[in-house]
């Protein structure tokens, strides 16, 4: 099954606040979804391991300001609840926007 072909559920997840909330996901696999509530913090990790490569370059570049816009799809591959970043409006999954300012010439 590719990933174009996936399944989409519905499956309850636990937030770090113990709330409950259901987010719409995609299986990776053949395995059936169970509806145990699925723990946030995989999803979460990967959204700041991405912040985090890309702030790296952007403090070396030191824009005066930085957009920085990607998809994340959330999948459940073995059980787990899973981030997957997928392709946004264009071509690309990240699409991010430098702007500086001219310093005026003394």
């Amino acid at each position: 099954m590719s990933f174009a072909e996936s399944r989409r559920d519905t499956v309850p997840v636990e937030l770090p606040n113990g709330a409950i909330a259901k987010f719409e996901v995609t299986t990776t696999g053949r395995e059936d979804v169970s509806f145990d509530a699925k723990q946030f913090q995989p999803v979460a990790d990967a959204i700041e391991g991405v912040v985090q490569m890309v702030a790296a370059p952007l403090k070396k570049a030191r824009p005066k300001k930085a957009t920085v816009k990607f998809g994340m799809e959330m999948a459940i591959e073995a059980g787990q609840l899973t981030a997957v970043i997928v392709k946004g409006s264009g071509k690309a999954n990240l699409e991010i926007t430098l702007e500086w300012e001219a310093q005026p010439k003394p």
